[in-house]
């Protein structure tokens, strides 16, 4: 008898343990496909989020910008790279910011600045014509909140990002920037 009620109580067993699984796997299968883009700094991954100060001490969002492609600048008013590179992202500012975008609506710069300095920071805006709005910084240098998310351990660093906020392109300067908005436009 002891054998039976042991044999009856594993069947159950069994079956309870199967049912639980069989009725999991399709959540499991359902999280593994997701097409939702994690947050991170690799190419195709959700931009994370930036919330930091512009040059008049207003807070500016990264996400206010959603919508649009967005070039996130990291650079320096120190920083002799980044400004050799400064004439190149003021041509594509004034080359795509009034393009037509495939699904974009416009196209803006949401510069980062690791500088320590204000009016350092603000004199290179006003010397090479970094004309867009969204110049942004906590003024700690290389401790930057964004430097330390995004990971830059160089600058200029740069991160292309599509009206969802995905990561489409990083580390761009010369040609290849005006390169990879051009497989954006619709029209100039």
């Amino acid at each position: 008898m002891k054998k039976v009620l042991f044999g009856i109580a594993a069947l159950f067993l069994t079956a309870a343990i199967y049912s639980f699984t069989a009725s999991e796997k399709p959540t499991l299968a359902k999280k593994a496909i997701s097409t939702e883009p994690i947050a991170g700094t690799n190419i195709g991954d959700l931009a994370p989020e930036i919330v930091m100060k512009d040059i008049n001490g207003k807070e500016i969002t990264l996400s206010s910008l959603r919508g649009k492609m967005v070039l996130i600048d990291f650079w320096a008013s120190w920083c002799g790279p980044c400004r050799r590179e400064n004439p190149n992202v003021v041509g594509a500012y004034e080359k795509y910011q009034k393009a037509k975008f495939k699904t974009a609506k416009g196209f803006e710069i949401y510069s980062v600045s690791l500088d320590q300095n204000a009016d350092a920071w603000k004199a290179a805006i006003k010397a090479d014509n970094l004309t867009w709005k969204n110049h942004v910084s906590d003024l700690k240098g290389w401790n930057n909140a964004a430097a330390a998310l995004y990971k830059v351990s160089s600058i200029p660093m740069s991160f292309l990002i599509d009206e969802k906020g995905v990561i489409v392109a990083k580390n761009l300067r010369g040609l290849e920037l005006h390169r990879q908005l051009d497989m954006h436009v619709k029209s100039l």
